[in-house]
């Protein structure tokens, strides 16, 4: 499935104000004890990511599914083990109170406030954008950037490595024989030359990177260049305006019983 999507201003957000906004957010979530408060500020987060995502419906929903999965079964767990004085059910060993299902949903919320944080900045965020960036304005060391870019790069071809490795088997018909000496021989296939085909890339990108003079971080000028504009404003204010109007919701028209 192609994950391509149209570019919006939210993938024009400096990357590195934009992880930190997002780290930030997520530790005031884990501080949110409210479960009107955490579910108001899930949904002002879900409404950026399905509105300014810049993907179809489509994928966001196919994303979405295994995040839903978890946020059914840690309300779930919460809401039907838990502990509490109001009694709402009870059979056998599930107990259902107010303040187990209150506790679940505000876990399950929280959950999904994750999940919607760390899409929105995958599918908005370029991996290289993010390295350039952490070395324009974070002032991390290009050695350390641009090894993490190589390695990104290398993903592919180690995959591709792995598939030529399976069908050379096949052919051979290695991949039909069962038993512990078949996933023992099967092992050594595929992790010996991964292995050292890995280490023998390693060694040579790390001989380029020292040729080019990557080590030095003097003086030195960046292909893509980074600062901050009025997008980076406007994402800032708007979390600031979710953060306070959520608040503001659940204690003027709470939609849960507190």
């Amino acid at each position: 499935m192609n994950f391509a999507g149209a570019e919006t201003w939210l993938h024009k957000v400096n990357p590195s104000l934009k992880l930190g906004i997002l780290m930030v957010l997520c530790l005031v979530a884990l501080f949110i004890h409210d479960s009107n408060y955490m579910m108001n500020v899930t949904i002002g987060v879900l409404l950026l990511f399905l509105c300014f995502s810049g993907h179809s419906i489509k994928h966001m929903l196919f994303l979405f599914v295994p995040f839903c999965f978890i946020f059914i079964s840690t309300s779930s767990a919460m809401i039907f083990f838990g502990k509490g004085e109001t009694l709402w059910f009870k059979w056998g060993l599930i107990s259902v109170t107010e303040e187990s299902f209150m506790r679940g949903l505000l876990v399950g919320f929280r959950a999904m406030l994750f999940a919607a944080l760390g899409l929105t900045f995958s599918l908005t965020t370029r991996p290289v954008n993010l390295f350039y960036s952490l070395m324009q304005q974070v002032k991390l060391k290009p050695k350390y950037a641009y090894s993490f870019m190589a390695a990104l790069r290398l993903i592919p071809i180690m995959m591709e490595e792995f598939h030529m490795i399976r069908n050379a088997m096949k052919v051979r018909g290695f991949a039909r024989s069962t038993g512990i000496k078949a996933i023992y021989f099967k092992l050594k296939a595929y992790s010996i030359p991964l292995l050292s085909g890995s280490i023998r890339r390693a060694h040579r990108i790390a001989v380029a990177m020292e040729a080019k003079r990557f080590t030095d971080t003097a003086h030195r000028t960046y292909y893509y260049e980074y600062g901050f504009s009025r997008k980076d404003q406007v994402f800032i204010l708007y979390f600031i305006i979710v953060l306070l109007a959520g608040f503001y919701l659940a204690i003027h028209f709470p939609l849960l019983p507190k």
